[in-house]
Formats: C-alpha cells, structure tokens, sequence
C-alpha cells in the first residue's frame, strides 16, 4: 500500500461495516487517518496494588485476588443477564459484575480457585463495594511462576489506558480496539514538517508520534507525543493562513490616499472631542494599508464603546476623498438604521452632499434595507450606481444582485462573526478590483483565537475607552433563594427613572407563539447544567405586561424585538433615543451599537441564559454618558452551578479581553474555529488555542517564514499533502473567502 493511501483507506475495511457506520455517523471518523487523528482524551492509570479492605470510592484500583463464586443471574423476566464474581484476598471480599455480551468469556475464565489481577472503578450497589466490567489478566500459577507473576503485575497495574472521546453508541474500550487494527498504518504517516524544522524543535517523526499517543508506555511518552502533534496542527493551519495571506498580497487594488483639504479634513475639524490616543494609532494603520496597491484586510477589534465606528467612518470617508465608494454591511436592521443614523449626525451637513444646505464637500449616506419602501430603494441604488452616494450603509440586502456600485473601494463589516465568509466575499465582488476589506468586533478576541481563526486579517486593537465614558457596576441577582433582591432591581431601575435616566430590561425570548423567532433562540444559549429546566425562558411581551402592571406602573414601557414591522422597530429607537420612553424590554436586537447615552440601567432576565461575550456586549449599551451604570443579571441557576460562576466572572470584571478568555475556557474549541467560521468542524483535535499560545505564536512565523520562501510549496510535497487533507473542499472555500 503506498503511503497516502493506508491513511486514505476507509474504516469498513478494517473495521466492519457496523463500526464504522458508528463511527462516521456519530464521530465524524470515516477513514484510517481520521481514527488515528481521534486521540485519547486522557490516560487512566490502573493504579498501585490495592487490598480488599483498603479500596477507595470512586477510584480506579488494580487488585490481585483469587475468585471465590462466580454465579449468572438472569433479571429482567429472564430478557437480560449478568454474570457475578466474587473476589477474596485474605484481607476481604469484593464483588465483580458483568453483563450481557461481556459475560461470556469472564463465565468460562473466572472458575473458583483461580488468580487474576482486576483493574476497574470503584462502586457502591446495594452496600456492597463492586467494580462494574473490570479489566483482567490471569495469574495461574500452572502458567506463571512467582517472579514473572510479580513482573507482570507491574506491567498491568503500571500501564496507561488510553481514554477516548466516545459516544453513547461506542465507548472508550471498543473504539481503543478499533485504534489497535489500524495501528500498524501509523508507520505510513506522511510526515508534513520540513525535516529542517523537526531537527532544530527536536520533534519524535510523526509515525512515532501517533505510536506513543495511542500507547504510551510512561508518561514523557504522551508528552513527546502531544509536543510534536500540536506543532502539526498549528503548523499546517499557519501555513493554509500564511499563503492566504500571500495571495492577498499578489492581488491587485486601487491605493486610496485622502485628498488633503477634503471631506476628512472638514470632518476632523468639526469633532467636538480629540481622538483617543488609541484611534489615532489605528487610524494611521488603516490609512497606511489603504494607500497600497494591493487590498487592505484588517481586523479592527475594540471594546464595547471603545470608538470603532469613529474610526471605521474616517477610513470611509478618506476612501470617498479619494474618489472612492464604502459600504458598510451591519448584521440586523436595526443596527443598520442605528449605524447611518449616528453617522449622518455624526457629519451633519458633509452627510448632505447634493442636497440643499449641504456643504459643497459633502457626500451622500444612503440606507438600505431588505424592508425599505420600493421608491427610498430605487432612489439608493440609483446614488449607489451613479457614484452620488459615497457612503450606504445596509444589511444582507447590500449584497443582492441589482446592487450595482460606481466605485466601491472599502467595505466595512461589522461584528463579523455574524456574517458568513460568503456574504463578506459577496460584497468585495462588486468592486472594480478587490475593495480594502475592514472587519470590525467589538467582541474582544484572545490573541491566539485572532492568529487562528481570523489568522488572514491583520489586527489592530482599541483598548482604551474615550474620555467621559462611566464606570458600569454589575450584580448578579439569585432571583430563586433570594427574591427580595428582584424586588430592589426594579426599585433601582424606579429609582434611576426618576432621576431623569433610562434603562433596558433584557429577555431571551419574545414570547406569544412563535417561540424560536431568531432573537429567541439566539438569547436562549442554554448551558448543560439548564437542560432539565421546565421553565421555557422569559419573554419580552410577558415581563413587558408584567413590569408595566406590577413595580414599573406609571412608567412609559414599551418593547423592542426582531419580529416587528421595521419602521416600528425605528420608531421605539427613535423614541427612546429622545428621552420619550423610560423601560425598553427588548430581545438581543439590543447588543450590539445601540447608543443611548441617557440610558444608565440594564436588568437581564435568566442572564444564565446567555453567553459570557454576549453579557458583557449587552452590558455595554448603558454607562455611555457622563452618569455611572448598573447591570443587573438575573437568575434562578443555583449558587453552586456553573452558571452562575459564569454569571460571577461577568459581574467581576469590565475586561472584555479577560471575558473572552473565560468563555472560550468553558466553551473550548467547537465554537471557536471553523464552526463559529464556516459550519466546518474544527480541524484541531490536540491543539487548545487558550492554553497554546507559544505553539500558535512559533508555528505562524515559521509558516510565514516558509510560504515566503516558497509560496507554491513546491520543495515540501508532503506538507502539500498535508495542507490537502486539511482543506477539503469546504474549508478550502472559507480559507479562500476569508
């Protein structure tokens, strides 16, 4: 068999088609690479020699005895059997089970009179110590005499049982058997590292690699072997990214340099406010990139209200001096409409380009959304084609078709993880050449996630918020134990009120039938520990009754959500923005941009609801004028649970950076790569992006170092290779989009 092949072949071969049906439907493994790439989870040690009478619960012991009893017990109207064994040491007696299939062979094996060694877990049934479906070896004195008896007590109790991510269908043990008949293929590894680069990290070849990850005899077995596997994976990803990153800059694009005297100029002059120190330094990156000849790609990722979309509208309207057209793509209506409102005021009468009373510098900004008016959407794709409008902001419906540009040369998109790569790709098609791409998050990304996941895209990072912003107090409020608490929040949210401020009341649903509306499955991020509730989340259109009947009477209340008519939804904004409502109980529509300065208060129902990023993003709509803010997060979760230590960790810290950390530790990977990208599975089986910074850091350089070199790969066929089997055709188009 030649070498790519053995890894190629596919597991019902080998295995059978039962298994391996199994095995592809529900782990994803389909060929003999995809089961050697599958590794143990962890290692359990059998444990030093234990005396029946010293076992600990809940432990993993080897025991040494001799069989007393063994007796089949039929249960179940004689449907289902299980197999008893009783142990004796000297010291004390210990059950065994077995049942059904695994009973055979232990029946005909474990006689009365004879000695083996038992490893398995400790457990209690009915009273009595037992171990459910230990593992075993025989020591009969006929065929082993005593100091090879001793050896190979040793061997058993020493050795490390590779554990491995199952299923309920195929546990641990069944899927190890399946690892040991496809083992031997391991010796056919390509090896995808430059041999250069194995030497100077001093890395184990791969084919040894894969050996000891499977079956370690010691531990500097798994260690080695989990050293050399994270450097692939990280290193074949970086690579994949590296040569994106490359190709991006063989493309061609028109350098866009802002006129001086122009529109930026008259804008920078009128700003009531100097630009932080932070917006200044990015600003400068953007204007450097977009002065090239090949096409910008840049991450722009800031905190909540950190000042992006200032910095986002003078990269806008230096491509517009520059002769240019930018877009700018929001995820929901209601941050489109949010979005081209604060920008028109923004820049008054430069907004007015055309327009009676506008400034003979201006520029058009046009809207457009899926639910415009036929005539407002003819009228934005006419200024859109003839170049009048320098400036549309809009949602998806950007992307259609009829949309034609006169010269679009910067598209911005925000919060991106909203977007699909498709859509993003959609957009920059329009242009004449590639347009400058800005992707906006104001959801702080760990470092080692923006090499990963955003690893195309340079990064630039605001962390500083603009003068005037006020500190936000945050408490968690145990609804359940405490209920007194829920009565102060809705005092405070009186009390905040009556002192001339605003506040929002956040639920995860809407409520009335259509209970799995978008914002409402969106909110509803169940944890693990909230799947036996019985209690469907709250709703906007209950509490909203509820608060306006009970401690929130004779306040103005009105609700927002995604379900309702678009003009509606602007009409609520409108409204509250000018002061006109008191309490807006809203869906997530909320989370992202919505800037009412005025508004101080935030109370978020069955917070435990929502992710950790999603509460700080909510969080950040109040505390954005000169008055200090409160969020409340209400839950019912128990004080002990781990959602309410995720509540904790949000109310204990503003770092977003922190946050973010914390959320992609209780979240792992799934989320994080290919999935949150592409609906892909996440190629990263031993890679952990939080805990192997230095891997991800060291691999990006060295790959970056290689494609320079040799951006076609073509002295390493077997990274080619290797770099194939990562990008199957689907991820290949996300790389290729991103």
């Amino acid at each position: 068999m030649d070498r790519v092949s053995a890894f190629d072949e596919p597991l019902k071969k080998l295995l059978g088609g039962a298994t391996a049906k199994v095995m592809a439907d529900h782990l994803d493994l389909h060929t003999v690479g995809d089961l050697l790439h599958h590794y143990p989870r962890r290692y359990e040690e059998r444990g030093r020699l234990t005396a029946l009478t010293d076992l600990p619960l809940d432990e993993h012991v080897t025991v040494v005895a001799q069989v007393a009893d063994a007796r089949v017990v039929m249960f179940n109207n004689g449907r289902g059997k299980r197999l008893e064994v009783t142990l004796t040491d000297g010291s004390g007696r210990l059950q065994l089970v077995f049942f059904g299939h695994g009973v055979h062979k232990p029946h005909k094996e474990l006689l009365p009179g004879r000695r083996a060694m038992f490893a398995g877990k400790v457990s209690v049934f009915n009273r009595k110590m037992q171990l459910a479906h230990p593992t075993y070896q025989l020591l009969d004195a006929e065929s082993i005499d005593g100091a090879e008896a001793t050896e190979a007590v040793d061997a058993f109790a020493g050795r490390l049982l590779p554990i491995y991510p199952a299923c309920k269908q195929l546990d641990s043990w069944r899927i190890a058997k399946a690892v040991d008949t496809v083992l031997p293929s391991a010796r056919e590894a390509v090896d995808p590292l430059p041999p250069s680069l194995c030497e100077g990290r001093g890395f184990i070849p791969l084919p040894e690699a894969l050996l000891k990850v499977h079956r370690p005899q010691t531990k500097a077995d798994i260690a080695q072997a989990r050293d050399r596997l994270k450097w692939d994976e990280a290193f074949v990803l970086q690579v994949a990214l590296a040569r994106r990153r490359y190709a991006d800059t063989q493309l061609p694009a028109v350098a866009r340099k802002p006129a001086h005297g122009g529109l930026l100029d008259a804008f920078d002059a009128k700003l009531p406010f100097t630009l932080t120190e932070g917006q200044r330094k990015v600003s400068q990156e953007i204007f450097d990139d977009l002065a090239t000849e090949h096409p910008m790609h840049r991450l722009l990722q800031g905190e909540v209200g950190s000042g992006k979309t200032m910095v986002a509208l003078r990269a806008m309207l230096g491509v517009v001096d520059a002769g240019g057209q930018a877009a700018m793509l929001a995820p929901t209506e209601v941050l489109a409409q949010q979005h081209h409102r604060s920008i028109t005021e923004m820049m008054g009468e430069l907004a007015e380009g055309g327009m009676l009373g506008g400034s003979d510098l201006g520029t058009k900004v046009v809207l457009l959304t899926g639910s415009m008016g036929m005539a407002a959407r003819r009228q934005a794709l006419l200024d859109l084609v003839t170049g009048e409008a320098g400036i549309v902001i809009g949602t998806h419906a950007l992307i259609e078709d009829k949309v034609q540009f006169h010269d679009l040369g910067l598209v911005v998109v925000d919060e991106q993880h909203r977007f699909g790569v498709e859509q993003r790709d959609a957009l920059r098609s329009k242009g004449k050449q590639q347009p400058h791409l800005l992707v906006m998050t104001a959801t702080p990304i760990p470092r080692t996630v923006a090499m990963t996941v955003f690893g195309d895209l340079e990064t630039s990072v605001l962390d500083q918020l603009p003068a005037g912003r006020s500190p936000i107090a945050s408490h968690v409020v145990p609804a359940k134990d405490k209920p007194h608490f829920l009565s102060r929040a809705w005092e405070r949210v009186r009390e905040e009120v009556e002192s001339g401020h605003q506040a929002y009341v956040v639920c995860p649903r809407i409520g009335d039938d259509a209970e799995d509306e978008t914002a409402g499955k969106k909110g509803k991020k169940q944890a693990p520990e909230d799947d036996g509730e019985k209690r469907p989340p709250l709703a906007v259109l209950e509490i909203a009754e509820q608060l306006a009947k009970g401690p929130l009477t004779g306040l103005r209340v009105e609700v927002l959500h995604g379900r309702m008519n678009p003009d509606d939804k602007d009409d609520v904004m409108r409204r509250f923005g000018a002061g006109q409502v008191d309490v807006l109980v809203a869906t997530t529509v909320i989370e992202v941009g919505v800037n009412v300065p005025n508004a101080t208060a935030m109370v978020i129902m069955d917070a435990d609801r929502f992710g950790v990023s999603q509460l700080h993003q909510l969080r950040g709509r109040v505390g954005r004028g000169s008055a200090p803010g409160l969020c409340l997060l209400v839950s019912e979760a128990h004080e002990a649970s781990p959602a309410r230590a995720r509540l904790s960790a949000v109310a204990a810290t503003l770092d977003g950076f922190e946050l973010s950390r914390i959320d992609l530790e209780q979240r792992r990977e799934g989320d994080v790569l290919g999935q949150a990208q592409s609906g892909v599975r996440s190629s990263l089986r031993m890679l952990t992006v939080i805990d192997d910074e230095e891997v991800i850091a060291a691999a990006r350089a060295e790959a970056a170092a290689i494609v320079t070199a040799d951006p076609e790969l073509e002295h390493l066929p077997e990274l080619r290779t290797a770099l194939d089997a990562l990008l199957d055709k689907e991820r290949e188009q996300y790389l290729d989009k991103g």
